[in-house]
């Protein structure tokens, strides 16, 4: 199939998308992705469909008893482009949950009977494959995530400020505890809602829709365990903080600790998941 396929993308990109012969008058795009085991580019020619706003593919491979080579190398890496023949543009590739995949299915057969003949001759689920647009005006719970981030990393600027203060001796023991522990307790409870919101939501649906994202996201999970552990330890120490008595230092650098932490942790976050976030749930807004 390879010398068939060349042959298709060469024509597919000199009409711009318009093909003859067994193909005139269908709606093909080309889809690049790595190559799972090479690690280099593959292109190829798929019939799409436009269900609730959205591009899907199927990985049908005309009812063959395997998955085509390109829906192996979308759960190896997501990211993907995307030819229509007017224009190109970069996507990822999200494999919905049981549930949603089989209500888009059933309308990828409504609109493409075909689909259904080829399910007929293999026993294997045609996975259906919805391709998001990387769009950088995009915004969604990603950039929401950015924002939450940022807000803590303006808490723990105040905090640091606040022990500054005490290491140095510009404060007392009233302020201490009106000022340090009130910003301790905010942002230590604020901290924990967010990872508890990301363990309990958002990285398990990231995981189910972009598995090749799977291990990086129980990294981030095990993250939060040990950013727990030292929260925990920074708030025992602004409580229980004793004018004139406790260490000033130690309670600067266990916080110096956490801080470095979290900082690693928001990038690495970032990194990983801004994005998948916006196209899967943009703002509503």
């Amino acid at each position: 199939m390879t010398g068939f396929n060349d042959q298709v993308i060469k024509e597919f990109r000199q009409h711009k998308g318009k093909l003859g012969g067994m193909f005139e008058g269908q709606e093909l795009i080309l889809l690049t992705t790595v190559g799972a085991k090479s690690g280099e580019r593959r292109t190829n020619p798929l019939a799409y469909l436009e269900i609730d706003g959205v591009t899907v593919v199927v990985a049908s491979n005309m009812g063959a008893p395997k998955h085509p080579g390109w829906y192996h190398n979308i759960r190896r890496d997501h990211r993907v482009t995307v030819e229509t023949g007017t224009e190109t543009y970069e996507a990822i590739a999200a494999v919905p949950a049981a549930q949603e995949r089989a209500a888009l299915f059933a309308k990828v057969v409504a609109a493409e009977p075909g689909f259904a003949e080829y399910q007929a001759k293999t026993s294997r689920e045609l996975p259906v494959v919805i391709l998001h647009r990387i769009d950088d005006r995009v915004r969604g719970m990603g950039d929401f995530v950015v924002e939450v981030h940022e807000w803590l990393r303006g808490e723990l600027k105040t905090l640091r400020t606040g022990i500054d203060d005490v290491v140095a001796g510009r404060t007392d023991s009233l302020s201490m505890g009106k000022t340090l522990r009130a910003h301790c307790v905010s942002f230590c409870e604020a901290l924990t809602e967010h990872h508890t919101g990301e363990d309990m939501g958002a990285f398990p649906m990231l995981a189910q829709r972009f598995p090749v994202l799977a291990p990086t996201l129980t990294k981030l999970g095990e993250d939060h365990v040990v950013v727990a552990t030292l929260q925990k330890r920074i708030r025992d120490l602004v409580e229980g903080y004793v004018h004139g008595e406790s260490d000033p230092v130690r309670l600067r650098d266990d916080f110096d600790a956490l801080a470095s932490t979290l900082e690693a942790h928001f990038a690495a976050e970032e990194e990983a998941i801004v994005t998948a976030l916006n196209v899967t749930v943009p703002s509503k807004g």
